[in-house]
């Protein structure tokens, strides 16, 4: 298939000719439903904190965002760097609309394309796939969120041929929305952690959208209780039997998660350089001055080399040789630069940048959640130090 990608200014280095011609078709059609459908309502429903129209949930799927890793669902052979390139150009229009492919297609897809059986991945990909069913990962609780791997409080007792959760889990994207949650869960008979397809109209669920949040403001997250939630046990994923597994899946989107604050970063950039354009100071345009200058280069300069090592983790992935560590250090820097970045493009901006209308404050907000979520950059820096040293330093 031709491709009709046309190249952006942000990828400086032109990474995006390492894409196959299919992958670009397949990103050039994702960048004209986003920019389209996506872009003009982001505003009005990051103000009022409301998640998006279901038509943005259908078209995603329709374009196959849903499901690309995983053999049941995979409408194409792609790589893990057009995986990435999906969730930089998801982002750099809007990082909920991020967040969301996120949560649908690395984790809760995820969970059930790593812990799944046969049968279960058969069953559940493809409804999640198509979008027929939406999800949520509920992994984090109030007071576990970094040491969940020791500190799970959640716990699923079996009972026959089924299984009762009791438990408490906060922050939870899409939890509000979702009509299935992965569920992760300590067992009350081995002390080890399994995970859960539960649906959310199970009696004993209750969830609660956490208001006020002034970043990622269109993701309903939420807090959850469950309260003896019955679950089948054909509703247990077959292959978790440890903590192992569940790390397994999110070493599988983490990588992706730096790629999306690359584009957070990206969207903020070209914000302030399409501003920087127009706006007229000291009788000449603010891009003709040394100090704008500056800030251009130096973001441009973070965007290029984030772009750079994420390209360099995704490909390890592929390579079947990306580790814990390698995941990392590409979310902690990339995460890094661009706060960097957002920062520079709203003072670039000056008092205009704090007005929603000009865009980049949302950037600039949205950025404080990726900065933290999928590990946050102290969590991720101790990750890679125990690489460098073989010594674990968590606490």
């Amino acid at each position: 298939m031709p491709s009709t990608l046309t190249p952006l200014a942000a990828d400086f280095y032109q990474s995006e000719s390492l894409l196959t011609d299919q992958e670009k078709g397949v990103l050039a059609r994702l960048r004209e439903f986003l920019e389209s459908k996506v872009k003009p309502i982001v505003n009005d429903h990051w103000a009022r904190a409301e998640f998006f129209p279901r038509f943005v949930v259908d078209g995603l799927a329709e374009l196959h965002m849903f499901g690309m890793p995983w053999e049941e669902t995979r409408p194409f052979e792609n790589s893990a760097v057009f995986r990435g390139w999906v969730a930089l150009e998801l982002a750099r229009v809007d990082a909920s609309v991020a967040t969301l492919v996120g949560m649908q297609n690395g984790l809760v897809m995820g969970a059930i394309g790593v812990g799944g059986s046969a049968e279960q991945r058969a069953e559940w990909l493809p409804r999640f796939a198509s979008a027929e069913l939406l999800g949520c990962f509920a992994l984090t609780e109030p007071l576990s969120g970094s040491d969940s791997a020791q500190g799970l409080r959640t716990v699923a007792t079996r009972d026959g041929d089924d299984w009762l959760i009791s438990g408490s889990k906060r922050w939870i994207g899409n939890g509000t929305i979702a009509t299935h949650a992965i569920v992760w869960a300590k067992s009350a008979e081995d002390g080890q952690v399994k995970g859960f397809i539960v649906p959310t109209d199970t009696p004993g669920w209750t969830a609660t959208k956490i208001e006020n949040k002034q970043a990622l403001r269109i993701v309903q997250n939420a807090d959850i209780t469950l309260d003896e939630v019955r679950v089948p046990e054909a509703n247990r994923l077959q292959n978790v039997n440890s903590f192992r597994e569940t790390a397994a899946v999110l070493r599988l989107t983490r990588a992706e998660v730096a790629w999306a604050t690359v584009g957070n970063a990206m969207g903020a950039y070209e914000t302030a350089v399409a501003y920087g354009s127009q706006r007229v100071q000291f009788g000449k345009t603010i891009d003709s001055h040394q100090l704008i200058q500056e800030h251009y280069a130096k973001m441009l300069g973070n965007i290029t080399a984030s772009i750079a090592m994420c390209t360099r983790v995704s490909e390890m992935l592929d390579e079947g040789i990306q580790r814990d560590e390698h995941a990392a250090l590409a979310k902690e820097y990339a995460g890094s630069r661009m706060r960097e970045t957002v920062a520079w493009a709203r003072e670039s901006m000056g008092g205009n940048g704090i007005v929603l209308d000009n865009d980049v404050i949302r950037f600039f907000a949205d950025a404080e959640a990726m900065y933290s979520y999928e590990g946050t950059r102290e969590m991720n820096t101790l990750i890679v130090g125990r690489a460098i040293t073989g010594k674990a330093a968590f606490v």
